[in-house]
């Protein structure tokens, strides 16, 4: 057990190459776009909005098409079968994630610098877990949505979720669910990270031991 201890030890502690600190590096460079670009985008489509109604989800902002008039008029529409208005102020997401985003960014920082097989341990154990329990949170949000219907609403419709990936019916309405660009680069920070842990690991298993230093005199 003891000698399973100092092998981890010496493993996670070991210092990685260039390629995995570039790695990291490339990844805190990749949350970037997620300041700038829609985490996820919704349409939706319908007989009278044959263009379309759209709304892009940002790390801090909800934005409708057509210079903001495609929220307006969703809203509108939700107000008929008795859903809550998309509101930023409802979003308690807006209010930590892009400061959630900006530490995800100085941890991959500090394990370019730093340069061990810990450090993008560490990173990679982080990101996964704020990236699930956001799509969780974002999953949980629209469930939340679709099934707390004003019981006095004009048009009675049964209790739904609308799509977090792919489309669905949702009475005469199409509506289609997909990530953003802000989302595909997440994606991208996934896998720079998980790439720069395995060649760290792997240039380490493969790394010679140190020969063990030889103890008192002739």
């Amino acid at each position: 057990m003891k000698r399973l201890l100092e092998r981890s030890h010496a493993l996670l502690t070991a210092p990685v190459g260039a390629t995995p600190r570039v790695l990291a590096l490339v990844a805190a460079l990749l949350i970037v776009p997620t300041y700038v670009a829609p985490l996820w985008n919704l349409t939706m489509f319908a007989p009278q909005y044959g263009d379309g109604l759209r709304l892009d989800i940002y790390s801090y902002k909800l934005e409708g098409g057509n210079h903001g008039q495609d929220l307006k008029e969703i809203n509108l529409l939700n107000h008929y079968i008795g859903m809550h208005d998309l509101a930023e102020e409802d979003f308690r997401e807006f209010k930590w994630m892009p400061f959630v985003l900006g530490g995800l960014a100085l941890v991959f920082l500090r394990a370019a610098v730093m340069g061990r097989v810990l450090d993008l341990l560490d990173s990679l154990v982080v990101f996964s877990y704020v990236g699930l329990f956001s799509l969780w949170s974002f999953g949980y949000k629209l469930y939340s949505y679709g099934h707390d219907l004003a019981p006095g609403a004009p048009v009675k419709i049964p209790p739904f979720m609308p799509p977090m990936i792919g489309g669905a019916q949702l009475a005469n309405f199409e509506v289609y669910s997909y990530p953003g660009l802000g989302s595909y680069a997440l994606f991208a920070v996934g896998f720079a990270l998980a790439a720069a842990l395995l060649l760290g690991v792997r240039a380490t298993l493969r790394r010679p031991a140190a020969a063990p230093v030889a103890r008192g005199g002739p």
